[in-house]
């Protein structure tokens, strides 16, 4: 088994492929930026990892906002026993109440994250988001999610609704190194989401600087002047961003 090989080389077929949904889906994100707005991230499971990359990270945005399925104890006063299914991302009815406790505004755009892209909140999520009028990037396993059916009553799924979609390169169960008995070992998605997160990240500060506007990024709160670069950037979005474990 050599992970390193196939991880290797799946990083270089996702970031050297679909350089027109890249180039559409910075343009999007750019124009949130310069025109006020906030990008909004979402994802369950494992696939918060992309939401944690995207909003709040040192060497990103700092008009970023994470939404995670806690958000209904943290903010929404719900008990912990909410949570306490492990099949909660699942549920649709979850991605209003979610939707509701952010801080969203009508300018914000939106990035959710999915390897299957077939459950009920992300699902319902999308859909709420584009009815709402958001711009929306997705980030999904082509594979995996064609070759299963959507959990939502609607049966649509995750890819098929957002304004650009990328494919993160996941195989069918997300898992590369084949098992002698069967299955695999060796999950990608986290990793190749992570990839496209920054690309996008980069090139919407790119555009940025292009038109003349600085880029709003934070530094690492562990660097000296860090934390009171940090907030000062996020004063400009008092009650727009937060930040949370």
């Amino acid at each position: 088994m050599n992970y390193l090989s196939e991880i290797s080389l799946l990083m270089g077929k996702v970031g050297q492929g679909q350089a027109a949904e890249k180039a559409r889906a910075a343009g999007l994100l750019a124009g949130t930026i310069a025109d006020g707005g906030v990008i909004q991230a979402f994802g369950c499971g494992h696939s918060e990892a992309l939401a944690m990359e995207i909003a709040g990270r040192a060497g990103g945005l700092v008009p970023t906002n994470r939404i995670a399925l806690r958000d209904i104890v943290l903010y929404g006063g719900e008990p912990l026993e909410a949570l306490a299914d492990p099949f909660v991302e699942r549920d649709t009815a979850i991605a209003h109440r979610l939707y509701e406790l952010a801080p969203v505004k009508p300018d914000d755009a939106f990035v959710i994250a999915s390897n299957s892209g077939i459950n009920g909140a992300v699902v319902e999520m999308a859909l709420l988001v584009k009815e709402r009028g958001h711009p929306l990037i997705a980030i999904t396993s082509a594979a995996h999610s064609s070759g299963v059916d959507s959990r939502h009553p609607s049966g649509r799924k995750l890819g098929d609704i957002a304004d650009v979609t990328l494919d993160n390169g996941a195989p069918y169960g997300d898992a590369t190194l084949p098992l002698p008995g069967g299955g695999a070992v060796g999950a990608v998605s986290s990793i190749t989401a992570a990839l496209l997160a920054w690309q996008i990240v980069t090139a919407v500060v790119e555009r940025l600087l292009a038109v003349g506007i600085t880029p709003p990024v934070y530094l690492s709160d562990n660097v000296p002047g860090g934390k009171e670069h940090n907030a000062e950037l996020e004063a400009r979005y008092a009650g727009r961003i937060r930040r949370t474990a």
